[in-house]
């Protein structure tokens, strides 16, 4: 906090309240109004939150005007071209980069716990064989509470460090499981010789009867999507989270209402919305002149899925780092790809006309990923379960710190009424 005051003065009461300021190390500072309500008796309207820090971070900071984004003040294109998702995962638990000797004893600890309790298959099969996956992958997420009881005492830092690795490690695992239901295909063991993304693919596409290895191509590509997507400050599935874990929920219910929250499609289906566009514009015949030109005709509802960002309003940072592994992949893929051709003459007819630049519309990441996950060969209901586990640590750290916080407290937000007034019971 500075010396700063702000004050804020009612002229028709007659009343006031200083509000200090704080001064955060990067960005606009915030005024405290925790007193405002009993200094001139109102309550901020805020919807949304979109103008309010509903708690203070060291993790993450976005500078969407310069189109910045810092893990622990690394710049995200320094983490994704020197460092793995595993050292990132450290990083945004421990608030420093491991050194080699750490590195090695956090990649065994979160290999030990790659395995799910047996049990957990048959709560799995639960389900219909075409239930969506997102909604076996909350459900499972709150089942292993009546597993892993053993660590969900919140106020306990050793309990709630247990369970971040354990959250860590099985995401992969229970991803890996609901695609395997879905196809109707035995699931597959973590192997624990292999690193994490590796294991992933290895449990996704391998069968018992012959032995799998992925591409490195396919390999760096994912795992530079899961680095990019491991958090993204206070967003809807990051707030939700914290809000579920401000009233002491246990870090596996507030970890499945963060992937509930995912799962809206405004929030965790833009890749999603990316592929659908181009499967429809694919299966029109429409040329790309064509769709750029619906897409700058004021009258015409159509809008290009994977171009522009709301919080980024120069460029999307992680769009840089994912465009060469994508392109990398593609190339690798060769061949007849109607679809990833169509995909790259968009993205190339879109970066060099004027009406793009001059609205800074670019590629985002939501772009660049759809097309990772369609050239794995990941179907589009898997897509945000991909998202789910790569956000998985961005979670788990935010809820921790939430409660190291000394000034943590249960989220209550306050609302405008607007209802009838107090009437007589006819």
């Amino acid at each position: 906090m500075s010396d700063r005051i702000v004050s804020i003065v009612d002229d028709v009461a007659g009343r006031r309240i200083d509000c200090p300021v704080y001064e955060p190390t990067h960005g606009a500072p915030a005024l405290d109004i925790r007193k405002i309500q009993g200094g001139i008796g109102m309550w901020t309207y805020d919807p949304g939150f979109t103008s309010t820090a509903s708690c203070s971070s060291a993790i993450t900071y976005i500078d969407g005007d310069k189109g910045e984004l810092l893990h622990r003040g690394y710049t995200i294109e320094d983490l994704t071209e020197k460092s793995n998702y595993l050292e990132v995962c450290y990083l945004l638990l421990n608030g420093e980069l491991p050194s080699a000797q750490e590195f090695n004893q956090y990649e065994a600890l979160i290999k030990n716990h790659t395995m799910v309790h047996e049990n957990i298959r048959d709560f799995m099969t639960g389900f219909r064989y075409d239930a969506h996956p997102m909604a076996i992958l909350s459900a499972t997420v709150a089942a292993l509470a009546s597993f892993y009881h053993d660590s969900l005492d919140v106020t306990n830092a050793e309990h709630r460090t247990i369970t971040a690795h354990r959250l860590i490690a099985k995401m992969p695992t229970l991803a890996a499981m609901c695609y395997r239901l879905h196809r109707g295909q035995p699931f597959m063991y973590p192997k624990n010789n292999l690193g994490y993304v590796e294991n992933f693919l290895h449990m996704m596409f391998a069968v018992p009867a012959e032995d799998y290895k992925p591409s490195p191509t396919a390999v760096k590509a994912l795992e530079t999507m899961l680095i990019l997507h491991a958090d993204h400050e206070q967003n809807a599935s990051t707030s939700t989270v914290r809000l579920a874990g401000s009233s002491g929920a246990n870090p596996f219910a507030s970890i499945a209402a963060g992937i509930a929250c995912l799962w809206g499609p405004a929030h965790g289906g833009a890749n999603e919305a990316v592929m659908n566009m181009l499967d429809s514009i694919a299966a029109s015949g429409e040329s790309i002149e064509s769709t750029i030109a619906r897409a700058k005709d004021k009258n015409d509802p159509f809008r290009l899925m994977g171009f522009g960002h709301r919080v980024y309003k120069n460029f999307d940072p992680r769009a840089r780092c994912i465009e060469k592994v994508c392109h990398d992949l593609l190339d690798e893929l060769g061949g007849d790809q109607p679809l990833f051709q169509l995909a790259r003459e968009l993205e190339q007819k879109t970066l060099a006309d004027e009406y793009f630049q001059e609205r800074k519309l670019y590629p985002n990441v939501d772009f660049y990923s759809g097309i990772i996950l369609r050239a794995l060969d990941i179907p589009m209901n898997m897509f945000t379960v991909m998202f789910a586990m790569a956000r998985t640590v961005g979670w788990v750290a935010q809820w921790q710190e939430m409660h190291e916080d000394p000034e943590f407290r249960i989220g209550r937000p306050r609302q405008l009424y607007t209802g009838p007034a107090r009437r007589p019971y006819p």
